[in-house]
């Protein structure tokens, strides 16, 4: 972005701080990839994590790069060398050498995607966790319908797993799990999520709401700190196994045992680590938030926070 004057920074790292902490994300992220890459090398698929990169458009190369977030600087290393980051988009590097993210560039760029994900995830975060759903999402993403999305055979059959559907209320509340309901299914749902509503229906115990910080910590790019996006992706991670072991869907080619949610045990046991993730989304979740309003400067976030008062608490 070259030489111009950006807002005040809150800290300035010295090389021997941020270059093992570059160094150090950089190979976390390679662990964190190394699987999928493994795989793509060699045209395999994986039905569970594949979701992470498809869906997500996540791309280790961009993964494994460590950006101090908003508000922090990066001073020259021994001998007057600028911290690589000063030559990628959204960076800006000062007259004495010290490379930082460009704010006012990347609020221009991207401001009405910061003021959005600003308002969606206080909204979210603004509701109580709720855990009655059980997953029962991907079971309405196969009902009545002999293709499915994944390879996998159902471990209950076809018309088992359309009893456990039509048994059961289902109450979806995220848009993006809804779009993927077979016809059959859509009208069984209490809620018809729109991408319009999401603000207003997106709530922290949601499976997907809660792997979404993985999508707004992607979204906020250079904004975020290194070690908050590593931490999304792999909660997201987590999240992801949970979402399958509960679905409808046979795992045993992979060895993870089922999240039977059809029986009494296996709603306990879903409920219980969905609240898990729940409370640890909500930390991510609220990193986020702080930075988007790092981002917009405490007025502009004020006044974003007041935008989306009306959906908190619905």
């Amino acid at each position: 972005m070259g030489i111009k004057q950006v807002r005040a920074l809150t800290t300035t790292l010295p090389s021997v701080t941020w270059i093992p902490l570059a160094r150090a994300h950089a190979e976390r992220a390679d662990q964190m990839t190394a699987g999928h890459r493994a795989r793509r090398s060699a045209g395999e698929t994986h039905a569970i994590e594949d979701f992470l990169y498809d869906y997500y458009g996540t791309r280790p190369s961009l993964l494994r790069r460590w950006h101090p977030g908003v508000g922090a600087g990066l001073a020259p290393a021994p001998g007057g060398a600028v911290a690589e980051q000063g030559g990628w988009k959204f960076y800006t590097t000062s007259q004495d050498g010290i490379v930082a993210l460009d704010q006012d560039a990347f609020v221009h760029a991207r401001g009405e995607s910061v003021r959005y994900i600003h308002g969606l995830l206080t909204a979210t975060a603004s509701r109580p966790v709720f855990s009655g759903c059980f997953g029962l999402h991907e079971w309405a993403m196969v009902y009545r319908d002999p293709e499915h999305r994944h390879p996998l055979p159902l471990r209950l059959g076809q018309s088992a797993t359309d009893r456990v559907v039509e048994e059961h209320t289902i109450r979806c509340t995220h848009f993006d799990a809804f779009r993927f309901f077979t016809p059959e299914a859509v009208g069984l749902n209490r809620l018809q999520p729109t991408r319009a509503t999401q603000v207003d229906l997106d709530q922290p115990g949601c499976l997907h709401a809660a792997m979404d910080v993985h999508k707004w910590a992607q979204k906020l790019g250079p904004g975020v700190p290194g070690a908050l996006a590593l931490d999304c992706f792999a909660l997201a991670g987590e999240i992801r196994l949970l979402d399958m072991q509960a679905s409808p869907y046979d795992l045993t080619s992979y060895g993870h045992p089922p999240v039977k949610i059809e029986t009494p045990e296996g709603k306990a046991e879903y409920v219980a680590r969905q609240r898990e993730l729940a409370r640890r989304a909500a930390g991510l979740r609220s990193r986020l938030i702080r930075v988007c309003e790092a981002l917009l400067g405490p007025e502009e976030a004020a006044q974003n926070r007041q935008a989306v008062a009306p959906y908190n608490q619905r």
